[in-house]
């Protein structure tokens, strides 16, 4: 005997909840069950900005809050327009819980705990009789005529709309193929560089500001730079890895980065600097009389790498010595063999192609009644709270359809 709802909602985690608590408080009459094939929900959402939860990010213009995906910035600029940032600390502030801001624009509720996010969620859809049915594993999704029949291992279930919000499931997205979609393979996006060099050999958990760039393509960017155990990583490494996803699939990982340890400095600025100190400060030890704002232990390998001996003074610095520390400062040439996760966040490009969603409805053009939000799509962002705020932005369009058209 199969069970029936006004809307099925496949998938419970971020956009999932949010979707189905924005439809049962526009209509509480609704009957509405999440459907999630784990033993647990927002399982994504626990592990998040290390177990805070990093909610959305401060950027409050809908054009410039899109300029952070690299994919899905032209589709995202209309959705950000009716739901952004702004409404995402006003929704959340509207059901308990209070959102703060970081330096670096991420915010998190104040209690720097997930499990505030995760407890509103619940609460809510506990409170608006949202049947929340977990180990249930989608096996088949059928169109009827004018309903959608959802089988699990358990149970059948008839729904009038179904929302996707199920994620980088390679299972889901090939039944979304079956019903005409095309699937973007997906291919991992946020990570970080794994590099073998004596330059950086233990020297974890340093960190400058660098600008880098991957050697013979355009792909750059600037911010934090940090060593790690397995190589680099940081913001300005993760835009690289998020921008240049596909591209540095296709290179298998290995290719060249180019690092300016000193950020938007150039050759010859960083050139006159050293010859300053060399013809001021003659008498000072190179390693230990670093003119620029720079991690100590760093500035010592890089003047190795020179070839500039320890007990070297300034005034033993010949030019070709001096030209090699410009070079290892502002052109530094580093092999990377492979990639690692960036923490236990695994974010991936690829999904539905966004050619086939009506973006002002979040409704398929393939399928009338199905709907998706979140990563299903081939939508990804940069860290710092982008990927949640396509969560909820898509989300919340999708269910004020579901509630213009029910």
């Amino acid at each position: 005997m199969s069970k029936s709802f006004d809307v099925v909602i496949a998938g419970g985690g971020a956009a999932g909840f949010f979707t189905a608590i924005n439809i049962a408080e526009g209509n509480p009459k609704l009957k509405i069950a999440i459907l999630e094939r784990g033993k647990e929900v927002l399982s994504k959402v626990r592990i998040s900005g290390g177990g805070r939860c990093n909610v959305t990010h401060a950027c409050f213009i809908p054009n410039d809050l899109a300029k952070f995906y690299p994919r899905g910035e032209r589709e995202l600029k209309g959705p950000f327009n009716r739901f952004c940032s702004g409404d995402t600390i006003e929704w959340f502030e509207r059901h308990g819980v209070e959102l703060k801001i970081e330096e670096d624009g991420r915010m998190f509720p104040v209690t720097d705990s997930s499990q505030t996010i995760i407890d509103c969620f619940l609460n809510a859809t506990a409170n608006l009789g949202i049947q929340v049915l977990t180990g249930e594993s989608i096996q088949n999704i059928y169109r009827a005529e004018d309903y959608w029949k959802i089988e699990t291992q358990k149970e059948a279930y008839l729904s009038a709309k179904l929302v996707m919000t199920t994620g980088s499931n390679p299972k889901m997205w090939d039944m979304m193929r079956e019903l005409g979609h095309t699937i973007v393979p997906p291919v991992p996006s946020l990570f970080t560089f794994n590099i073998k060099d004596p330059r950086i050999k233990d020297l974890m958990g340093i960190s400058a500001v660098a600008s880098v760039k991957v050697k013979g393509t355009k792909l750059n960017a600037s911010g934090p730079l940090l060593i790690t155990h397995w190589g680099m990583s940081g913001p300005g490494i993760l835009r690289v890895s998020a921008w240049g996803a596909r591209e540095l699939f296709d290179k298998n990982y290995q290719f060249t980065l180019q690092v300016n340890w000193l950020n938007e400095t150039g050759f010859e600025e960083c050139e006159e600097t050293l010859w300053d100190l060399k013809q001021n400060q003659p008498k000072k030890t190179v390693v230990k009389y670093c003119p620029f704002d720079f991690p100590n232990r760093l500035w010592h390998s890089l003047v190795n790498a020179a070839g500039i001996s320890a007990e070297a003074r300034w005034a033993d610095v010949s030019k070709l010595q001096l030209l090699a520390l410009v070079a290892q400062l502002i052109n530094g040439e580093f092999k990377v063999n492979g990639k690692s996760t960036f923490k236990e966040e695994f974010v991936t490009a690829g999904g539905i192609e966004l050619k086939e969603v009506n973006f002002k409805t979040m409704e398929s053009k393939m399928q009338k009644d199905l709907y998706f939000a979140g990563e299903i799509l081939n939508i990804d962002a940069i860290t710092g709270g982008f990927n949640f705020q396509n969560a909820w932005t898509g989300g919340y369009i999708a269910a004020q359809s579901v509630l213009e058209e029910i």
